[in-house]
């Protein structure tokens, strides 16, 4: 390939010439078969995921306060130590169970609220850690009791560019549904152009194929534009992938922004007060480009990322009900897959 070749086009935006209304673009039902998305919702939840959960963004988890969350039933609380470094184990204290969510920390020691009982990450008076891990983006934490796999020493994390060049956001939201529900929405390209004619347009997919050898080679491949305003799109091609059960990855393969990617976790969380699942969905998006302007945008990420999580979350508010829809249907039977 040409240096010409390789270097990305001047300007990023594409002006459509002849832009289809949402009702006259081709449908997709066809192409989107049932056992099709069936079996590639099978095949992720088949990968293993040696029992790691994502419990939050790196940045959710600091040095002063502790963190909560209820993942998979479990109830865990994390911190750091003076260093940094990530700890999470059981969310309640040993002594006569108060919640440690919220604890203060001092010099990396967690004290409880109720008597001051204080936690260093070491096992005390039955308290057991959890193995947690730190990316740099999301902090995960290990329960093998829930997860019931072989656990691994690591989380299976996807390829993603180096976070210190890029321009990153973090959003979640939670619904009422299972994991696989928010897999299956994501494994489902077909539904873009549809369900998301604010964002999306000119969805087409070229490679359907779930299962095809390595994490960057195998998904499912779309070419789609990006919508900016009025006729200006950003065309690009996308993979999708599921490196574990619980994740699904976007990668763009080829246009303005390559190599950047948007990992989408799914973690368990527990029943509601009516005994349905809830899942906590979390949104990574790593963003970079080759252009040089983008050192501006680097230098601006303060200001874009709440833009990027109100992207995210416009898209979540329908995918959520995509996700549970489909969790209402097949808990009564009535899901065609």
């Amino acid at each position: 390939m040409t240096q010409e070749a390789r270097r990305p086009a001047r300007l990023p935006l594409r002006l459509r010439r002849r832009p289809v209304r949402w009702e006259a673009q081709r449908p997709t039902w066809r192409e989107a078969k049932p056992a099709l998305l069936a079996d590639a919702v099978k095949a992720a939840l088949a990968r293993p995921s040696g029992n790691w959960f994502v419990l939050g963004a790196t940045g959710d988890i600091g040095g002063h306060r502790s963190f909560g969350r209820t993942v998979a039933g479990v109830e865990v609380v994390a911190w750091r130590d003076a260093a940094g470094r990530l700890l999470a184990g059981p969310g309640a204290c040993p002594h006569l169970g108060a919640p440690l969510d919220r604890s203060p920390v001092h010099g990396g020691t967690l004290r409880c609220r109720w008597h001051g009982l204080a936690l260093d990450g070491a096992p005390f008076a039955g308290w057991e850690p959890f193995p947690a891990h730190d990316d740099g983006l999301l902090a995960w934490v290990r329960l093998d009791e829930a997860g019931g796999e072989p656990p691994l020493p690591e989380p299976v994390l996807p390829l993603r560019p180096r976070t210190a060049g890029a321009v990153t956001a973090v959003h979640t939201v939670t619904g009422v549904c299972d994991p696989e529900d928010v897999i299956a929405n994501r494994l489902d390209p077909w539904h873009g152009a549809w369900f998301h004619p604010y964002s999306f347009v000119d969805l087409t997919v070229v490679d359907p194929s779930p299962e095809r050898g390595t994490e960057r080679s195998d998904g499912i491949a779309v070419e789609v534009s990006f919508k900016v305003a009025g006729r200006a799109v950003v065309p690009v091609t996308a993979r999708f992938t599921a490196p574990e059960p619980r994740t699904v990855v976007m990668h763009i393969e080829a246009g303005e922004g390559q190599g950047s990617v948007v990992e989408t976790h799914a973690t368990p969380l527990g029943p509601d007060d009516r005994g349905r699942p809830r899942t906590a969905v979390t949104e990574a998006i790593v963003a970079t480009s080759r252009r040089p302007g983008f050192a501006l945008a680097h230098a601006a990420a303060p200001a874009l990322r709440p833009l990027m999580r109100a992207a995210s979350r416009r898209l979540w508010r329908d995918d959520l009900a995509y996700a549970e829809r489909r969790w209402e249907l097949r808990s009564s039977g009535r899901h065609p897959g």
